[in-house]
């Protein structure tokens, strides 16, 4: 008979909140970094606009790739963090390290494969001179990344959503200003444009990790952790269930981001107007997507910990209770983008012929909102309970089975021009949400016997 208590779902969605907003407004802030920065290229020039559009969504699948990587870490440090194993939290972190630095390495090497045919992918020639070296500061940031992600899972994973949201926002705010800069050479600094752009998000992201290592190494909270991430040494175990955990997670998203990225090239073959518009509608699109997927980093760290007390009710109420929270916020971020249509295409540009097409494609975007997430929901449920393989086998066909087809189609076959191209994101979203839920569904009636249901 089960005698774990039942958390009040008042108590679930107040915990869910208490540590998932200040995921959410790190996650705000890495927005409002997109968004000045497109905001701040665009009125320096449409054509660097277009290059930024095309560099951002191609990387835009490596950064996701290595975001996913780094997710594996966290139902680790939850489930041990659950059965209180500190030693084991600082050992599996140093192993976390060292395996997203390797895949980091890896990263870099296929990335610079791409750059190397980079003209061979169908861009407008005029763009290539601003895309190439752009390109280059995105490919030496990538380590920084990865080390900056393992150390932010780290401290999610212990529920200190804090100090990641606090460097977040000042590495965002740093950004900001080198962008001012070095963009358009004020206070004697040279106007370099698009590339002063990519400068300064480098910059930033080293100055991050710094920040992180330094209170890592210093603070009181991370005392029993940080000597016995000093103490372990590289452990083969460690290493390989990261890679189990991690590369499921990684291919998940990273198919998920690679049909957004895809979509961006096939765009890319209507021309310099399309391709503008597109990047507009891909940074305001990561509002709901980023704020969707704070939630989301919350909910898979409290299904973790009580993945690793066996409390299976508890774990249940937590991912109900999310799923609701996840859904107000896509009514509220669907409201949002509705009425605040017109402001959204005056700030980014004020080439008529961007306007147009941006003013149309904001009702696509309104369109697959839930079906995001929904995916959100249940992938973040599924990485708490560390049933991960499925999950890529899903997004494999419902972004590369259904979604691409679909844009291609509606886009070319079917003369739907760039809203056609569109069409891939609510009926990829929408596909993979569904058996996402399918997939949590099922492992909770293999868990009956337990009392999950």
């Amino acid at each position: 008979m089960n005698t774990v208590p039942l958390i009040p779902y008042r108590q679930q969605v107040t915990s869910l909140l208490r540590l998932g907003l200040p995921i959410v407004v790190g996650q705000l802030g890495m927005i409002i970094l997109g968004l000045a920065d497109t905001i701040m290229i665009g009125h320096h020039s449409t054509e660097e606009l277009a290059a930024a559009a095309f560099v951002n969504n191609v990387f835009n699948l490596a950064i996701i790739f290595a975001t996913g990587f780094s997710y594996g870490l966290t139902p680790l440090i939850g489930m041990l963090q659950g059965g209180g194993n500190t030693q084991g939290i600082g050992r599996v972190f140093r192993n976390a390290l060292w395996a997203n630095a390797a895949i980091a390495v890896l990263l870099t090497l296929v990335m610079y494969i791409v750059y190397c045919f980079v003209d061979k992918l169908g861009q407008p020639e005029e763009l290539l001179p601003y895309i190439r070296p752009y390109f280059i500061l995105q490919l030496v940031s990538l380590l920084f990344i990865m080390l900056f992600n393992a150390f932010r899972q780290f401290a999610e994973g212990l529920t200190d959503t804090r100090t990641p949201m606090w460097i977040l926002l000042g590495g965002n705010a740093l950004n900001i200003f080198g962008n001012y800069l070095l963009i358009y050479g004020t206070f004697g600094f040279p106007e370099w444009g698009l590339f002063g752009a990519g400068v300064s998000t480098l910059f930033s992201r080293v100055v991050m990790l710094l920040v992180f290592i330094g209170i890592v190494a210093c603070a009181k909270r991370y005392r029993v952790y940080r000597d016995a991430l000093v103490r372990s040494r590289f452990n083969r175990n460690d290493f390989i269930q990261l890679n189990a955990l991690g590369w499921p997670i990684a291919l998940q998203m990273g198919m998920e981001t690679a049909a957004f990225s895809l979509s961006a090239i096939m765009v890319g073959w209507l021309g310099s107007i399309a391709l503008a518009a597109h990047q507009i509608m891909i940074s305001v699109s990561t509002i709901g997507f980023m704020v969707y997927y704070g939630m989301g980093a919350a909910l898979a760290v409290r299904v973790s910990h009580f993945m690793g007390r066996n409390d299976w009710p508890n774990l249940r109420r937590a991912v109900n209770s999310g799923m609701g929270i996840i859904m107000v916020l896509a009514v509220v971020a669907s409201l949002f983008f509705y009425l605040a249509r017109i402001p959204i295409t005056y700030s980014f540009t004020d080439d008529p012929e961007v306007m147009a097409v941006v003013s149309v494609l904001i009702y696509s975007l309104i369109a697959y909102q839930f079906g995001d997430a929904l995916q959100i929901t249940f992938a973040n449920a599924l990485r708490g309970i560390t049933d991960v393989k499925p999950m890529m086998w899903i997004a494999f066909f419902s972004y590369f089975v259904v979604a691409l087809p679909v844009g291609y189609l509606c886009g070319f076959t079917w003369h739907g021009g760039v809203v056609g191209v569109w069409m891939a994101f609510p009926a990829g979203l929408f596909t993979a949400g569904f058996l996402f839920w399918w997939r949590f569904r099922y492992r909770l009636r293999s868990l009956r016997g337990k009392g999950a249901v």
